[in-house]
């Protein structure tokens, strides 16, 4: 039986649970074969069929991204598309994988910023956590991509910045430790006291302190 038959769309169902399922039982089997064939969907004719089909690979993403980094260059495609739920579906897919596949995304990085930049939230969201991945991983790449990370940081809306801060974490290395504090202390004053709370939270985290 086709996996493809079991994502929702072909299950009459709207909610995300088949695809969901199908994600955990492909990740269980390994079924390398089953996740090429909804890769290979990702340019149905049909919509439903599409976003279904990219809602089972990020969800793989989540859980063992080296399943589907071989698809690394068809999540950059996505962030072309005219249909702004393969946009940001395609982002997500590209921050769970990006550890796997640095410098083929690198190689596309202006797509990549400039999609972040311009996206919506959750597009900006992931675009961040995408490109901090790719900063933790190569010292070259997190010189020239921690400035435009910080730039996220002090563009933000007080509710997002916490979010990005967190994205950021694994590239703040000694180096750009300073600067990335003084932009979160900068932004405490338009905060809430719950998202001060939780700002502090993430200072900590990087202290000298606690990289010690």
């Amino acid at each position: 039986m086709s996996v493809l038959n079991r994502i929702a769309h072909f299950q009459g169902r709207r909610d995300e649970a088949p695809n969901q399922e199908l994600a955990r039982e492909l990740v269980a089997s390994r079924d390398t074969q089953g996740i090429r064939e909804i890769a290979e969907n990702l340019t149905h004719k049909e919509k439903n069929v599409r976003s279904d089909c990219l809602k089972v690979l990020y969800e793989i993403g989540y859980l063992a991204p080296e399943l589907i980094a071989d698809y690394a260059a068809d999540f950059l495609e996505l962030l072309s598309s005219r249909d702004n739920r393969m946009v940001w579906g395609g982002m997500i897919a590209l921050a769970t994988v990006a550890r796997q596949r640095p410098h083929e995304i690198w190689a596309q990085i202006d797509r990549v910023v400039e999609t972040a930049q311009r996206g919506t939230l959750i597009t900006t969201v992931w675009g961040v956590r995408a490109l901090a991945q790719l900063a933790a991983v190569d010292e070259e790449y997190r010189r020239k991509l921690f400035p435009l990370l910080l730039d996220f940081l002090r563009r933000s809306i007080p509710r997002d910045v916490v979010t990005h801060a967190e994205s950021m974490l694994p590239a703040v290395d000694e180096s750009h430790r300073r600067d990335f504090v003084e932009v979160l202390e900068s932004r405490q004053a338009e905060m809430t006291p719950a998202q001060r709370t939780h700002l502090r939270k993430v200072l900590k985290a990087v202290s000298p302190q606690a990289r010690a």
